[in-house]
């Protein structure tokens, strides 16, 4: 059974930097696409920055610059560095992993349970 597990988040004030990261656990031999996507309260999800298997990234406007997502496909490992942190960016954010490649065949679009990222003084 494949799980997408999140840590990394806390309270950061304004201007301040967290990590977090998403391991996929299971027997995967590969994921094609991992993701960071987040909700904020009375808001619809939205992507925030995803990673193809071979390293070509996308991000949303509004964290260009200041994010930076990395992974370990060794590790099935997704990472998210967040700089320069603005209280519009608190959210809860979810990790996400599309085309999991594993022996009982292609999974689409697993969710992580979500992690709480608050930027506030």
């Amino acid at each position: 059974q494949v799980q997408l597990v999140e840590s990394g988040g806390g309270l950061v004030q304004p201007g301040g930097s967290l990590r977090l990261s998403c391991a996929a656990s299971g027997s995967i031999f590969s994921i094609t696409v991992m993701g960071w996507y987040r909700q904020a309260p009375g808001k619809q999800r939205e992507l925030v920055a995803t990673i193809t298997k071979s390293g070509s990234t996308n991000y949303a406007d509004s964290v260009k610059g200041r994010f930076t997502i990395s992974r370990d496909n060794a590790k099935n490992t997704v990472f998210l560095q967040m700089n320069s942190l603005k209280p519009e960016d608190t959210a809860v954010y979810y990790c996400n992993g599309d085309h999991i490649l594993t022996p009982l065949g292609m999974l689409y679009d697993y969710w992580g349970q979500g992690t709480q990222v608050t930027v506030s003084s």
